[in-house]
């Protein structure tokens, strides 16, 4: 006997941004289709017409897409509408559901028809492949609404009617779904559906453990591509947000979740977003990318301003170990070198007296001479892109005679501008010896004419 073909499903509405918890049941659906060779579906849920759009819908559907959770399948629900009313018309007909006339909750006065199902009163008990058998006693829920007319069914009906017809083998969702299957159970049976399996989604909850907001991080996947998260980080951290592979492994590609994805393995306990824990997932990924890589991605990330001196020098090679030893979020990149410790690289600072003079010295000029040194002791001996040890070993012999703070500090201001930036061996390297020597006669000068 064949096993059956597994089919999953996404249903995000339109009416907001893609946010972490609707991405992170995507990703879960998406990992389970693809370890089981199945099919995944993405559906909109538009039929909130006041609230939905075209545009929520494009961001959403481009959210999965950069995240790499391509669909097998999509379509809308607002293109349904005649499918939905043929199974209501078909359940009335058979009388497992019946139109009633109501006073309008909205408008006190007037009478209303809404499609109600006959509720039988039972006790449903469903499987969740998260927590075991879970039972409802329906009979409190009365005869459910399912439409409000015959051209517009609610959310519990249309899901159940186009899980049926896709041959949706897997619903997982979120926990705060749990009471929504057995009225969706109810509806199954009326129109002759198959029930899905279930697992539902511990909720992601924020370090406190309240329920996550935006205080804590919780925004939209496009706020986090405008930080600068890699995609890669986003996946891998959202996958193991409720599930665990079972070992101490934690960095994994998509293809390698996919691999290792396990319902059995999904935790009951709400899951804790952690936006230092995340930053590091980000780090680690930013660690696996090659130079060329890396290089590549962060000119994207360069104001348009510094692009044109990064493609005449090639600089970005030469800043490459410093980069990658401050950056977390790519959108680091583009804040250090506009205001932060790596300006230094792509503007010419102009360095004052007082930022010159080094503590100890009561005056600036002080630091001439030092300065006059080295600048010989560059030109004499160092190529014309020395690396940070390169340029250590052809001062470090006077740096030690004279004293660090002595030598150093004045050069590290000449060359970045800065009381914080990388060390000078790291700026030489980046700037070059013709640059670097540059600034440090204009250094010179500046204590000249004080």
């Amino acid at each position: 006997m064949s096993q059956e073909k597994v089919i999953t499903r996404i249903a995000p509405s339109p009416t907001g941004h893609l946010h972490i918890g609707t991405a992170r049941t995507a990703l879960f659906n998406y990992l389970f289709a693809k370890k089981h060779g199945g099919t995944f579906i993405v559906r909109s849920e538009d039929t909130d017409k006041a609230r939905s759009t075209k545009e929520f819908e494009a961001e959403i559907l481009a959210g999965l897409e950069w995240l790499g959770l391509e669909s097998d399948a999509f379509f809308r629900q607002s293109d349904r509408t005649d499918i939905y009313r043929n199974f209501l018309e078909t359940i009335i007909d058979n009388d497992t559901a019946y139109i009633s006339k109501e006073e309008s909750k909205n408008e006190p006065g007037k009478t209303v028809e809404v499609v109600r199902l006959r509720n039988p009163n039972k006790v449903v008990t469903f499987m969740d492949e998260v927590r075991g058998d879970i039972s409802f006693d329906t009979t409190e829920l009365g005869d459910l609404v399912i439409a409000r007319s015959l051209t517009d069914p609610l959310y519990h009906f249309t899901v159940v009617v186009d899980d049926h017809i896709a041959g949706v083998t897997h619903v997982i969702r979120g926990e705060d779904h749990i009471s929504n299957t057995p009225r969706q159970i109810l509806i199954q049976e009326a129109i002759g559906a198959s029930r899905p399996k279930y697992a539902h989604l511990p909720l992601i909850l924020a370090p406190d453990k309240s329920k996550l907001s935006k205080r804590h991080g919780a925004v939209s996947l496009t706020e986090y591509q405008k930080d600068g998260f890699l995609k890669e980080a986003i996946v891998n951290y959202l996958g193991l947000l409720g599930w665990n592979p079972g070992t101490d492994e934690e960095v994994f590609s998509l293809s390698e979740l996919a691999e290792r994805f396990d319902l059995q393995q999904i935790q009951k306990g709400g899951a804790v977003f952690d936006m230092q824990k995340f930053t590091w997932f980000n780090r680690e990924h930013l660690k696996r990318m090659n130079d060329a890589a890396f290089i590549e991605t962060a000119y994207e990330w360069l104001p348009e301003e510094a692009r044109a001196r990064a493609e005449a020098g090639a600089i970005l090679s030469r800043m490459l170990p410093v980069l990658r030893e401050r950056i977390s979020m790519l959108g680091e990149i583009t804040k250090e070198v506009t205001d932060g410790e790596l300006t230094f690289a792509f503007t010419e600072p102009s360095p004052s007296t007082e930022l010159l003079k080094w503590k100890k010295d009561t005056e600036v000029s002080a630091a001439l001479p030092r300065l006059l040194k080295v600048i010989e002791l560059i030109e004499a001996n160092c190529s014309e892109y020395p690396t940070p040890a390169e340029g250590k070993a052809v001062l470090w012999n006077y740096v030690e005679e004279v004293g660090r703070g002595e030598v150093l500090w004045p050069l590290r201001v000449a060359l970045t501008g800065k009381e914080r930036s990388p060390d000078p061996f790291s700026a030489l390297s980046i700037l070059g010896t013709a640059e670097s020597i540059k600034r440090i006669k204009k250094a010179c000068d500046t204590i000249k004419s004080a």
